[in-house]
């Protein structure tokens, strides 16, 4: 089922009551989904329209792509399946601030020191005793 469709150059005052409504002039609106900032609230500038049918989608992408909507010419495709992400990542692997056991530049800057080799810090170092990296 391809009727799953994703939506892009929004403004960031889009409603999702905006989007059913452009939409339904392609076919059924089963579903819109406006995708917002985890933080702030805010619109990240695109959405997902689900149709009612394959053929909907397909006379939605042929009706809008590219077609002005307040402003902005809008980015109507098939959405593509989610892609798999690893959980965790990035910084601050081997624990949180405050833990005692890791976390981002615990125990000192970057590279400081008092001109030994050893340095006086670094990223994520932990309170190990080994010195320097």
């Amino acid at each position: 089922m391809e009727n799953r469709l994703y939506v892009g150059n929004l403004p960031y005052g889009t409603t999702e009551d905006d989007l059913r409504a452009v939409f339904s002039q392609a076919g059924a609106v089963t579903s819109v989904a406006i995708i917002k900032d985890r933080d702030s609230g805010r619109s990240k500038g695109f959405a997902f329209v689900e149709m009612g049918s394959d053929e909907d989608a397909q006379k939605a992408i042929r009706q809008l792509h590219g077609q002005d909507f307040q402003g902005r010419p809008l980015t109507v495709n098939i959405a593509r399946p989610r892609e798999e992400r690893p959980a965790g990542g990035g910084f601050n692997r081997g624990g949180g601030f405050g833990r005692g056991d890791g976390g981002f530049n615990r125990g000192g800057g970057f590279n400081r020191g008092s001109g030994d080799r050893r340095g006086g810090g670094g990223y994520n170092r932990g309170n190990n005793d080994r010195g320097g990296w």
